[in-house]
């Protein structure tokens, strides 16, 4: 599992570890202050990160990408950011996979929208930006993603696998889709029944399309999905024949990998990363 808060093995937090640890304060979405204090910091011990540019046409598009130290190739990750954009969290979630032994990309899927990290609430954050991104912008930009990781000699380009967050989490049901050829995807509590003028499909209108394995991981105390949507997109899934599943931790909220936010269930969270990895295992064959 990985290591976090950490020090530098000499004992020393050299200036790319300060930049890390500083990003605590400073590179968190203003929607989601204050940090709650179970928050995790991931140092760069064995990994290495950078930002990039990844070309989607005529556009760049951010992203920030982890790799492992070492040779590799190894297993690819692609990680589709929370409702609050490319922030501190999801940046060190990347440094946390990474550490898995994965090949780590986040593109930052709102960029063309704005710059959802320095708006204050979900309310503005949803009105200018996430009602303006539409699935066809996502799904482009995410198999530029793909396509731009063809150059680099330590991924291996046979195993490429999604991960997503909240409003994430949907674009990986969506995306699983889209995209046949990825290994597997991993939906953490993402939306299941909702549409909208940009997002005209819900993740259980196209349930049964999947050819894709997905592993849902959701909170059973969440208000937001409830069982009734999960039982729901079971149902669904079972229809078709990618052997996705859903596993539901009862005692966890909307939100329980979220260790920035009180809504952080640190076993849900242990234990998901587990499936998350179990899962990806599983299916590099297929």
């Amino acid at each position: 599992m990985t290591d976090q808060n950490e020090i530098g093995k000499d004992g020393q937090i050299d200036r790319r570890e300060f930049v890390v640890k500083t990003a605590l304060t400073t590179g968190f979405a203003l929607a989601v202050m204050p940090i709650a204090h179970s928050a995790i910091s991931t140092n760069l011990s064995g990994i290495e990160a950078s930002d990039v540019l990844v070309p989607v046409g005529k556009d760049k598009i951010p992203a920030y990408q982890v790799i492992p130290t070492g040779n590799g190739p190894f297993p690819v990750l692609v990680v589709c950011h929370e409702i609050f954009g490319l922030h501190e969290h999801i940046r060190d979630v990347c440094r946390r996979f990474a550490k898995e032994g994965f090949f780590v990309i986040a593109p930052n899927l709102y960029y063309r929208q704005g710059d959802v990290t320095k708006l204050n609430d979900i309310q503005e954050i949803m009105a200018k930006v996430v009602s303006k991104v539409t699935t066809a912008q996502v799904n482009a930009d995410l198999d530029a993603t793909l396509n731009f990781i063809t150059a680099s000699k330590k991924a291996n380009l046979t195993q490429k696998n999604i991960v997503g967050f909240c409003w994430g989490g949907k674009t990986v049901w969506l995306y699983a889709r889209h995209n046949p050829e990825i290994k597997t995807g991993i939906a953490f509590y993402g939306p299941l029944s909702s549409k909208s003028a940009v997002q005209p499909q819900s993740a259980i209108d196209i349930a049964p399309e999947l050819k894709v394995p997905v592993l849902g991981l959701y909170g059973g105390k969440d208000k937001y999905i409830t069982w009734d949507h999960v039982a729901q997109m079971q149902k669904e899934l079972d229809k078709g024949k990618s052997g996705s599943k859903i596993i539901v931790y009862p005692e966890a909220d909307h939100g329980f990998f979220a260790d920035y936010r009180e809504s952080y269930n640190k076993k849900a969270a242990t234990e998901a990363l587990e499936q998350l990895i179990l899962w990806v295992r599983k299916h590099k064959g297929r």
